[in-house]
């Protein structure tokens, strides 16, 4: 197994795609790509059409998949708010590769798994990755990865939502020969690799985990039996100083996914933003259901704190003793320059890691990857997908 990546600012289309181009068959050394990678900024939109026609006359037995993004990773470089254009190339013997392209009006139900399989021609014990891009305007993405999740459970599912346009048809999604501007496109990769998912949600718990005990849907009236507003002022009161402040902008509730842990540590929540706290009732509304009994707390967001728990995800994958060949990233856009204050933060920690791998994706409206036994679409989240070998060729 072999990845390689090459980025492009040139502001000229034909020049971009040469770079590119030049740079992977450099690197491949004679190697022929069995999946290409495609990421291009907005800039390059009125050239979206011809890029799989392009790639196709000089690699013709590559598939290509990719989209459009507001901000573009690859080569070990994040480039935002300038033209881009990114193409990392895979070489993946004994790896099947199968695509599609799904509308939300013929999307499969979550209790209808064996359309997907069907569909798809992929069994539901199917072990490997979907990666998977969607339209921000067009796709009900919850609903889609839940009928994912129940057909394909073994399949690890990563990806984004497609950036760089205001409003519906100014993005691009690429499987194969085709580009659609709605819906969601899939590739299911199986076979001779192993594909380990992470999601680094940039927040650290505050507080105390606790228990939903009254709440109905999405808003929380008790936690551990006392009101939420109660319980916020007590945590609030035995803050430091910086997190006091935080509290004020960028507090969100944490959900634990796996309730059966004695012991929850960060990283074990699904983070989801809070709507809003009603003064008269003192209830809490969140971004997400929160049954009772299930167990919730309270984190802080912030440059630092993304910063680290970013160190902490890669560290223990590292300590794991893995090693990639190459990676997929998909950062949430309010990561990058803007709360960093830098460039590269995020794909130079994942190569500091793992090694100086090949790295190919882009900055997201929304970010697909596991928490727990589900997948889920984030936000201010970066997730990526590390492909390895399963075995010897």
């Amino acid at each position: 197994m072999q990845w390689v990546s090459q980025v492009s600012s040139a502001a000229s289309f034909v020049d971009a795609l040469a770079e590119t181009i030049a740079g992977v068959e450099a690197r491949l050394d004679g190697s022929a790509p069995d999946s290409l990678f495609v990421f291009a900024s907005p800039h390059h939109r009125e050239h979206f059409g011809r890029i799989a026609g392009a790639l196709a006359e000089v690699f013709p037995g590559a598939l290509v998949f990719g989209c459009s993004g507001a901000g573009i990773v690859g080569d070990g470089r994040e480039l935002e708010r300038t033209p881009a254009f990114s193409l990392t190339g895979a070489v993946l013997p004994a790896v099947e590769l199968t695509t599609f392209h799904v509308e939300v009006d013929d999307m499969p139900g979550a209790d209808e798994p064996e359309q997907w399989h069907a569909r798809l021609d992929v069994p539901g014990d199917a072990a490997g990755a979907l990666v998977l891009l969607a339209d921000p305007f067009t796709c009900e993405t919850g609903p889609l990865l839940e009928s994912l999740d129940r057909a394909f459970p073994q399949l690890v599912k990563v990806g984004g939502l497609a950036s760089g346009g205001s409003e519906p048809g100014h993005t691009a999604l690429f499987a194969g020969t085709a580009m659609h501007g709605t819906g969601a496109v899939g590739l299911v990769m199986r076979g001779n690799l192993v594909v380990d998912a992470m999601v680094c949600q940039g927040c650290r718990p505050i507080g105390t985990p606790m228990f939903v005990t009254r709440s109905e849907r999405n808003v929380i009236h008790e936690l551990d039996g006392r009101p939420v507003a109660r319980v916020l002022q007590e945590v609030y009161e035995q803050a430091g100083p910086r997190d006091r402040e935080l509290m004020r902008s960028s507090l969100f509730l944490g959900l634990v996914t796996q309730p059966d842990r004695e012991v929850y540590r960060q990283g074990d929540f699904l983070v989801r933003n809070i709507l809003g706290l009603d003064a008269r009732t003192g209830s809490l509304a969140v971004a997400a259901e929160a049954p009772k009994n299930g167990v919730v707390q309270f984190h802080l967001r912030d440059a630092t704190t993304s910063s680290e728990d970013l160190d902490l995800v890669l560290r223990r994958y590292a300590e794991q003793g893995h090693r990639p060949a190459g990676a997929l990233m998909f950062s949430c856009l309010g990561r990058g320059q803007g709360l960093y204050g830098r460039p590269n933060h995020d794909v130079e920690a994942l190569r500091e890691h793992v090694g100086d791998i090949a790295v190919g994706g882009f900055f997201c409206n929304g970010e697909i990857g596991p928490v727990g036994r589900r997948t889920h679409v984030h936000g201010y989240t970066s997730a990526f997908a590390l492909f390895r070998r399963a075995h010897a060729d």
